[in-house]
């Protein structure tokens, strides 16, 4: 009698695929930092792009967290996210100015102390901005998607002007602090400080918020919102309430972001949250919608792939975002790592 063939081998090639699926866009981090070090020439070279792609994307990121957040809960296109960070750029540098005692000393201690006043001074002026802007302009337009776009894109215009009314129109130019300046060699490569702090902030800030949505009641809450909403509420959480913390919680991070980008850019006008919302897209699209983890990895995607073909052909690089967001939609349409939400 011949025996039945054996199927575990195949059984088990198919479970190892499955186990490895969540991990493969993470894979694609070192992939692209494997095609820069192939592509450019010199290594130390590779290493500040590296170091300067990763700070671009830990910015993004921050600047785009809130955004999916919202989006993944609430199901809200807040085309007036960017609002958010140019706001939160001119608190934070008007605090940064008046601290320029702080700013100008060349203490560390001292620099990051201005820092975290004028990021503290941002997430609440645009924490406060938020609530108003959901409760004014969000909230009539619930579950109207088409209306979402236009109503907050006026509101993003309004709050713009008001920037211009008390602020000015012109840019405003601004120095890094004195002990954050200039850069610390390794390697033969030159690394700026402020961009290596980037890096450990935005390290820091995905860690807490992984930490917030996977391990504490509030996180679980949240998650459980998004994946379904009426059985939460039928628990006795009064949803709602979660929706309104969210929304200031994401416009918080995005003056952080703001002031963030400010001193990465040494300039803040009053259109910048607007013109960096290209990329802010795009990280929220290809991470998957409402993914924090998908948004994390989308942001050093887009950092360390624009760095590397601005240096090698800058030219492409404006389009080269576009090209990685057509192929990972191509390869995963609803995002690298999605939110699934229940029927």
């Amino acid at each position: 009698m011949t025996a039945a063939p054996d199927h575990r081998p195949t059984m088990s090639r198919a479970g190892l695929g499955e186990r490895l699926g969540p991990y493969l866009p993470v894979l694609l981090i070192p992939a692209i930092m494997l095609f820069g070090l192939v592509a450019i020439p010199s290594m130390s070279s590779w290493l500040t792009l590296t170091v300067s792609g990763l700070a671009m994307g830990m910015m993004i990121f921050i600047m785009a967290s809130g955004m999916t957040l919202v989006f993944g809960l609430m199901d809200v296109i807040n085309f007036g996210h960017g609002v958010f960070i140019s706001v939160g750029a001119f608190v934070g540098i008007s605090i940064l100015l008046v601290l320029a005692h702080m700013t100008e000393a060349p203490s560390l201690a001292l620099n990051l102390a201005a820092i975290l006043a004028a990021v503290l001074a941002a997430m609440a002026a645009t924490g406060v901005l938020g609530w108003a802007f959901e409760r004014v302009i969000v909230k009539p337009v619930y579950g109207a998607h088409l209306k979402q776009i236009l109503v907050t894109m006026g509101g993003l215009i309004v709050v713009e002007q008001l920037i211009i009314v008390l602020w000015g129109p012109e840019e405003i130019y601004i120095l890094r602090p004195e002990a954050l300046q200039g850069a610390i060699t390794f390697a033969g490569a030159a690394m700026e400080k402020y961009r290596l702090l980037a890096v450990g902030i935005g390290a820091v800030l995905f860690v807490v918020m992984r930490y917030t949505l996977r391990r504490t009641k509030i996180g679980l809450i949240v998650r459980a919102g998004v994946e379904n909403g009426e059985m939460v509420e039928a628990l006795g959480y009064r949803l709602r309430l979660v929706f309104v913390g969210v929304f200031i919680a994401g416009s918080a991070l995005a003056g952080l972001g703001g002031v963030m980008w400010g001193l990465y850019q040494e300039v803040i006008t009053a259109h910048m949250g607007q013109q960096i919302m290209i990329l802010i897209f795009i990280v929220v699209i290809i991470g998957g919608l409402g993914s924090v983890e998908g948004c994390f990895i989308g942001a050093l995607l887009v950092g360390l792939l624009q760095n590397y073909i601005a240096f090698l052909e800058p030219k492409a690089a404006l389009i080269s975002n576009i090209g990685l967001m057509v192929a990972i939609l191509m390869w995963r349409p609803q995002g690298m790592i999605p939110v699934v939400k229940a029927k």
